[in-house]
């Protein structure tokens, strides 16, 4: 692991977000002939998918996308509302892009709004699982994208609790019922619990409501820790999850360090940043006249560990030197 740790880093959402996103946010803009390529996103706008829109915004730049002046994006944002996917991805459907950035959640509503216009995923599990492509190297069909893997770092993410947490015995899953990929993120935590001497159980939040009450539940059922899985909707609900653990002193382990900025005690999982930087890369492929069907879809070469020395302090938990040497980063 990297030894880079900056005491004291945090995200700072720029003052320029409203700037970035004006163009091209409900409608087509810039030169006729221009490539059009659609972003459906699952947060409400363009500030709760920072820093991830920003990122993937100068992404296209690097590779001399300019917005409105030789490329167009299109973006929408369904709220994390399933009618407004499915909407959100019919409307980006009709106006015929070149291709489609489909994000998280989003990609399966994409997918299922048609099977002609090339789709490029980033942030999906399991695209397989997912049904989204038939093999990672060979796709078929018209997706392909970039994995976060982080189904299958269930139990690292057990495994770090347990060196982190005296004594720990019970954790809790924090899972999203209304997502198929949580049922697999159960399944790999249930695998890997009895190697580690510990018990899991889920507690689900299909909404941002139903939070506090999942939280409440994990206390009466004595969890001494949290594993929040990879979700969109965790992720719009990054401070309130902070907040509700910290107030029922639950440790948690998240899969992406800016739910860890927000508060959370430590993250193990892919730069998601990096991810979304690499995502205007697949997009060129294709605008030069690569099939998806044939691109291979990325998976993370490495994965890092974050850790909030504050969050730490608050309950009262020390950094194991096992923890602090394989850590990337420190925030507080």
């Amino acid at each position: 692991m990297c030894s880079s740790r900056m005491i004291g880093r945090r995200i700072l959402i720029a003052g320029s977000v409203a700037a970035v996103a004006a163009p091209a946010l409900g409608q087509v803009s810039g030169k006729p002939g221009m490539p059009v390529i659609g972003v459906l996103w699952h947060a409400g706008n363009a500030e709760e998918e920072a820093p991830y829109f920003q990122t993937l915004i100068q992404g296209f730049r690097s590779l001399g996308y300019v917005d409105g002046q030789n490329l167009s994006l299109v973006h929408r944002f369904p709220n994390e509302d399933p009618v407004q996917f499915a909407q959100m991805a019919a409307e980006l459907v009709a106006l015929k892009p070149d291709a489609i950035v489909a994000v998280g959640g989003a990609a399966p509503y994409a997918k299922s709004a048609n099977s002609t216009i090339p789709i490029v995923f980033m942030y999906v599990p399991d695209p397989i699982g997912a049904k989204l492509v038939n093999d990672i190297r060979h796709p078929g069909g018209n997706v392909t994208g970039l994995t976060n893997f982080s189904v299958e770092l269930s139990a690292k993410r057990l495994e770090l609790m347990k060196d982190f947490v005296p004594g720990l015995s019970r954790v809790g899953l924090l899972v999203n019922p209304n997502v198929l990929i949580s049922r697999l993120y159960v399944e790999q935590a249930r695998a890997a619990q009895s190697p580690l001497g510990l018990e899991t159980e889920a507690f689900e939040a299909p909404t941002l409501a139903s939070l506090e009450p999942a939280f409440d539940a994990m206390a009466r059922s004595k969890v001494q820790a949290v594993i929040v899985n990879a979700e969109s909707l965790f992720y719009l609900g990054k401070q309130a999850i902070a907040k509700l653990a910290l107030e029922r002193m639950l440790p948690t382990c998240v899969w992406v360090r800016e739910v860890v900025e927000a508060g959370a005690l430590v993250s193990y999982g892919a730069d998601q940043r990096a991810i979304a930087r690499r995502v205007p890369a697949y997009v060129d492929r294709i605008l030069k006249g690569e099939k998806p069907a044939t691109i291979p879809v990325e998976q993370p070469s490495r994965f890092e560990l974050v850790i909030n020395a504050g969050t730490a302090k608050r309950l009262g938990l020390g950094i194991p030197p096992i923890v602090l040497g394989r850590s990337d980063d420190i925030t507080e």
